[in-house]
């Protein structure tokens, strides 16, 4: 057979390749070679014909070594090297792959060639159509298609085809995690955090920057960004809202040995972040100090004073705050005694003197209330007997009562209305009466 008049074709398409006019079974990529990449396809000696389609490329490779680039077309060489040359078929909308993990599953024909970008760098026509970029150990490269955020480059060689897409490459210094202000915002959001920090400061907060345990400045209420390189990153954070300690169940002793529980609270609000973080365990050291003056004023106290000045402790714990606030990075806002928790055989002593006291103050109420009601009879006799206007008026209030819980009343013979009723009720006319008739 005249392999010029019979030429044999090898057809290359996106998805899928198989090589027609072999002897035997059509061949497939990979397929006489299962650890072989499915974009790799070897040839057989004599002449070719090798079609390429729109939107990919073939490297042809004799010996493992680069020979050139195949652009979209139908190809036709002859193969004189003993069927030692293959193809390796490159998609334009995925990355130029250089990596070792396609020479290495070539087979037995071993190709070593396609490991390193460089490699191609003599074939013009291939260096016109790829975009190169190297990332080096300190720093990352932003890599845009299109205006639009692909992904981050760490350290490495890349290359991407210059089709269908345009491709652009912002670099960022990562030997400090700051980032410059040629990146926006819009960029650092989309980025993966792996490569940035993001750290969001409330509204109510201040955050404090370290860059490998060593204070850099203060970071305002929004989101910052910030590398992920060799320093480390981190952010305290400190809310500067109006804030409270409680101190609950604090147990003291009075003057008199009464052991007391104290539920104590305190408010304050900080003022200078950088002195609070200098001080280790912030509210530890406040809830300590309170601790303290508690027990120096409670100490001093007896039960009753105690429970009648309650409202001095706090008046005096403040006051003595207030001028240690400013070492603390502080403001003391107020503070004051909230519970007094009496011992079970205490407050039951007091219960009783209490009841005692209230006791005591309602018979004294009772004793005043009949004192001054018999004082007003008495007023009211005198002045009935001095006025016997006035007596004959209460003589009739009292016969209108009578008569009001009695149904009937029944009067006989002569004589005055008034002196029977007197009579019936038993009322006695006043000794005053004729002598009052004979003036």
């Amino acid at each position: 057979m005249n392999p010029i008049r019979n030429p044999l074709s090898i057809t290359a398409q996106p998805h899928g390749r198989k090589i027609p006019g072999l002897p035997g079974q059509d061949i497939h990529p990979g397929s006489s070679n299962p650890q072989s990449d499915p974009n790799v396809v070897r040839l057989g000696g004599g002449f070719r014909t090798v079609e390429v389609q729109e939107g990919e490329r073939a490297l042809l490779l004799e010996r493992g070594r680069y020979v050139r680039l195949l652009n979209p077309g139908r190809h036709r060489f002859f193969d004189g090297a003993g069927g030692k040359r293959s193809l390796i078929f490159k998609r334009l909308d995925q990355p130029f792959d250089y990596r070792p993990s396609v020479g290495s599953r070539l087979g037995e024909n071993g190709s070593s060639a396609d490991t390193d970008v460089r490699l191609y760098a003599g074939d013009a026509e291939l260096a016109a159509q790829l975009a190169v970029v190297e990332v080096g150990d300190d720093e990352y490269v932003l890599h845009l298609e299109n205006g639009r955020l692909r992904d981050v480059l760490a350290a490495g060689t890349y290359a991407y085809w210059n089709e269908p897409v345009a491709h652009t490459f912002i670099r960022a210094d990562i030997r400090t995690p700051e980032i410059g202000p040629g990146i926006g915002r819009s960029l650092l959001e989309k980025i993966d955090g792996a490569y940035i920090h993001k750290i969001d400061v409330a509204s109510h907060e201040v955050g404090l920057l370290y860059f490998d345990n060593r204070l850099q400045r203060q970071l305002p209420p929004g989101r910052s960004f910030f590398w992920r390189g060799a320093e480390t990153v981190a952010v305290k954070t400190f809310d500067l809202r109006r804030q409270q300690l409680d101190m609950t169940g604090q147990e003291i002793l009075t003057e008199d040995k009464v052991a007391l529980r104290l539920n104590f609270v305190c408010q304050y609000k900080i003022v200078d972040p950088l002195k609070a973080a200098e001080i280790k365990d912030f509210e530890n050291q406040v809830y300590v100090q309170l601790q303290l003056l508690l027990r120096e004023y409670v100490g001093t106290l007896k039960l009753d004073d105690l429970l009648r000045m309650k409202q001095e402790i706090g008046d005096y714990v403040l006051g003595r705050l207030q001028p240690s606030g400013s070492e603390y990075g502080v403001n003391f806002l107020s503070a004051g005694l909230k519970d007094v928790i009496l011992p079970g055989e205490v407050r039951a002593i007091l219960n009783t003197v209490l009841l005692a006291e209230k006791k005591a103050q309602a018979n004294m109420i009772t004793r005043r209330e009949e004192t001054a009601s018999t004082r007003s009879l008495l007023n009211t006799a005198k002045l009935m007997d001095e006025n016997a206007t006035l007596y004959r008026l209460k003589e009739l209030e009292f016969v209108e009562k009578i008569c009001e819980k009695i149904g009937t009343v029944s009067l006989s013979g002569g004589g005055n209305l008034l002196e029977q009723m007197n009579g019936l009720l038993g009322l006695r006319q006043p000794e005053f009466e004729p002598r009052r008739a004979l003036e």
